[in-house]
């Protein structure tokens, strides 16, 4: 591996005195900064200011040779295995030398950033005196180490202030956002953006130009209040308090990670800078040895897991879709495959449908130019790659069809037997349903080795998990091929057996039924709800339901009683909501109530709707036992999960839960936090509440085993 890293960067000298330090990690599509990368660095740039001195180097170039990838960040295996304090404070001190080592080059340096541009990558370019970016889809740069759990720790939160201003150094650093090559120039992040095909050219000129002295940096412009802010310590303070506060408002303090940048950036903004390095230090080894933290990285782990084929199946390519049922899911999905630069064919029988469909999809790309995500002339052209139609014109040259019609098997099997006659073989079949059996559908296909489960989650723009369910007769290629669309799509995909409730809804039900039958006891909705917010869910159980759809979210509980029988059966109050004709979010109505979508209050008239179902007074119930119970319930489902064969490993159902239901990430799964209690405390918690409770908590064959043997999930 060392052999690797010395070969991942090289140095050459052109003609003309312009030195060009080039990363290029053999056999890998990203350049990472490992130890070994960072020592082979160091030696370069000593060579670099012997030549300098000795007049026979005048400028300095650094890019990549990978295309759509300058540098992904730092190592991190070496970020994972860090379990001292001093440890880590020493690697970033290291870091911040080899940094400072660049900067203080007495000749022109020059970020030439063709894609990726993350982390140790970003700071490496803010020790560069100018910098230029591709302007380019693939061209993103930021700081995201937060997500991992830490901070910069390269000179990111000392050199990203004095750069851009505090203000947007803050929501790169505390976010862990990325920018575009436009942002970055805007907020002053890049000095300018250049054609992709121009970059290499245009860093030698910019390189003669310094070395001429005919260029500069161009000066930030920003408004009195800008400068106030930004550049006073009042102003700084006012940022800072501000920031504080919304980061607690979205983590609800959960999250060591953005708090700490907060007092670095506040300690390190007017420090010298000897003074601002050391603490920047210091910041990243208390982080690095966080739980939080290495639950993060294993989170990382499992999202960079499922970005690798699950097949040795070649996929098949695809440029063109087509979308069956044109709602506002097959318009979300229209939308999302139109973005990444498919051709889609949006199908329904009605045309009210359609022009509902395509209005969903307009709206979304809409409001990606109001956020200057996107210009307005390629927003026009995306939604240009959506064809409605009322017919199967189009539907042969299709790779691959997208079914999201009625949650119906007869509705389903008829329409999915009609489009495969219309399609060329080998096209791949795949169904948005939430719950209804893959191998079931495919008994009216003559082709089911074609056809699979394609799980969207809504809304689709938003929701990072799909899964792809694999029925009894579903081909490799059929998995490999719907693997590479979901990550084309930037989506997280997961690879699920056919099953009831496949992965995700079969975990939630017995977590959202819990609250049904916490609710059963006299537990305020809105307290339950409270208690998981604080747990660290996105949105408690109630507020979920709403948002899925109070039917849907009965249909789904209907399956799975049905397959499971009484562990499953609906608390008494979610069977009596069906008779409310509420339905959540989508009706303005339900556990809250809504205008134009937006949750404007908790309805306390549900109770009463619910009539014998709930008791008359309601009961204060410890916010401790409702997490316990909850949570329990989803572990307990997981290993029944695992034990099925639902899913291969922990990790998949892990990444289930983050991805798809914002199960909090800081915690590192569903599986890993249950290992983290032991095994042993959930079995006797499971069985304290079966005794009391009933069958719906009778441990999981798999768990007892793994309990009583010392084990964990994932030993």
């Amino acid at each position: 591996m060392e052999d690797v890293d010395q070969a991942a960067l090289a140095l050459e000298t052109d003609s003309e005195g312009v030195a060009w330090l080039v990363f290029d990690r053999p056999g890998s599509r990203a350049n990472i900064l490992t130890s070994a990368v960072m020592q082979r660095l160091d030696a370069l740039l000593e060579s670099v200011e012997e030549a300098a001195a000795a007049g026979r180097v005048k400028a300095l170039v650094v890019r990549s040779a990978k295309p759509g990838m300058f540098i992904a960040g730092a190592n991190i295996d070496e970020i994972a295995g860090i379990t001292d304090a001093a440890e880590g404070a020493a690697k970033a001190r290291e870091g911040q030398r080899i940094f400072r080592r660049l900067e203080q080059l007495r000749i022109p340096t020059i970020a030439a950033i063709n894609g990726v541009c993350l982390g140790g990558g970003t700071e490496l370019a803010l020790a560069c005196g100018h910098r230029i970016a591709a302007d380019s889809p693939a061209t993103r740069i930021g700081v995201p180490e937060v997500r991992l759990g830490i901070l910069p720790g390269f000179g990111g939160t000392v050199r990203l202030p004095r750069l851009i201003g505090l203000r947007a150094a803050c929501e790169l650093i505390l976010m862990g956002k990325t920018v575009n090559a436009r942002k970055a120039e805007r907020i002053g992040l890049v000095d300018e953006r250049v054609a992709p095909a121009i970059l290499e050219e245009r860093a030698r000129r910019l390189a003669w130009e310094l070395i001429d002295r005919r260029a500069g940096r161009r000066p930030r412009r920003a408004g009195l209040v800008a400068r106030l802010l930004d550049e006073t310590a009042p102003g700084r303070r006012i940022v800072l308090r501000q920031a504080r506060k919304q980061v607690l408002k979205e983590t609800r303090g959960h999250y060591p990670a953005p708090l700490r940048a907060i007092r670095a950036l506040a300690e390190t903004a007017s420090a010298p800078l000897d003074e601002a390095f050391r603490r920047e230090a210091e910041a990243l080894g208390e982080l690095v040895v966080t739980p939080e933290s290495k639950n993060l990285v294993h989170v990382f782990r499992l999202m960079e897991a499922a970005k690798k084929a699950p097949v040795s199946a070649a996929a098949r390519p695809v440029d063109r879709v087509a979308v069956l049922g044109a709602g506002v899911m097959g318009g979300g999905i229209a939308q999302l495959l139109a973005q990444n630069g498919l051709g889609v064919r949006l199908k329904d029988i009605r045309a009210e449908a359609l022009t509902l469909g395509l209005r969903h999809a307009a709206e979304l790309f809409e409001r990606q130019v109001e956020r200057r995500r996107m210009e307005r002339r390629e927003a026009e052209q995306a939604m240009s790659r959506i064809a409605p139609t009322l017919e199967y014109t189009g539907f042969g040259s299709v790779e691959v069809v997208v079914e999201a019609v009625v949650e119906r098997l007869d509705v389903k099997r008829t329409v999915l037997a009609e489009v495969e006659a219309k399609v060329r073989p080998g096209t791949v079949l795949a169904t948005n349903t939430s719950a209804l059996p893959i191998t079931a559908i495919a008994e009216a296909l003559s082709r089911p080795e074609d056809f699979c489960g394609l799980h969207f989650f809504n809304p689709v723009h938003r929701m990072p998990l799909v899964e792809l369910i694999r029925g009894e007769r579903t081909s490799d290629e059929a998995i490999a091929t719907v693997h590479a669309l979901a990550r084309r799509l930037d989506k997280t995909p997961v690879v699920v057996k056919d099953g009831p409730g496949f992965l995700v809804n079969r975990l939630l039900a017995p977590y959202l039924n819990e609250a049904g039958w916490l609710l059963a006891e006299g537990a305020p909705f809105d307290a339950v709800d409270r208690a998981m917010l604080d747990f660290g869910m996105p949105m408690g159980p109630f507020r979920l339901l709403d948002e899925v759809g109070l039917d849907v979210a009965a249909h789904v509980a209907d399956t799975l009683y049905a397959a499971f029988g009484e562990r499953m059966a609906p608390a008494p109050p979610l069977l009596a909501l069906r008779e409310t004709g509420r339905l959540g979010r989508k009706g303005g109505l339900g556990f809250y109530r809504y205008e134009r979508g937006r949750e404007k209050a908790p309805d306390t008239e549900i109770y009463a709707a619910l009539g014998a179902a709930v008791p008359a007074a309601r009961r204060e119930v410890p916010a401790a036992m409702i997490q316990e119970r909850a949570v329990l319930a989803m572990i307990n489902e997981g290993a029944r999960v695992l034990e099925e064969g639902i899913v291969k490993r922990p990790g998949d159902v892990d990444l289930g839960m983050i991805a798809g239901t914002g199960y909090p990430p800081f915690r590192g799964g569903l599986l890993r936090y249950a290992d983290a209690l032991g095994l042993g405390t959930v079995l006797d918690r499971l069985e304290h509440y079966a005794r009391q409770l009933g069958e719906r908590f009778d441990p999981a064959p798999l768990l007892r085993e793994r309990a009583e043997a010392g084990r964990g999930f994932y030993d």
